[in-house]
């Protein structure tokens, strides 16, 4: 239960992050050069990476700990 808390949590951060990520303040001409040569959607794989990358890396840890704490108990 704890996994799917933490697997929902994930998925819910990764879907609304890139639209907050859409109202670029006017400043960023960055951004806006990314977006013009279509540049900014491997930006936004890169970081979706990043963050599976993060939540699998985490979800395997918890795992492991769980069974460490399970078999220090028996």
């Amino acid at each position: 239960m704890k996994a799917f808390k933490i697997l929902f949590i994930f998925l819910l951060m990764l879907f609304v992050t890139p639209l907050m990520a859409t109202e670029i303040p006017l400043g960023a001409e960055m951004a806006d050069a990314f977006r013009a040569d279509g540049k900014i959607y491997v930006v936004v794989a890169v970081i979706a990476i990043v963050f599976i990358g993060l939540a699998v890396w985490l979800f395997r840890l918890d795992r492991k700990i769980s069974r460490l704490e399970k078999n220090h108990k028996s």
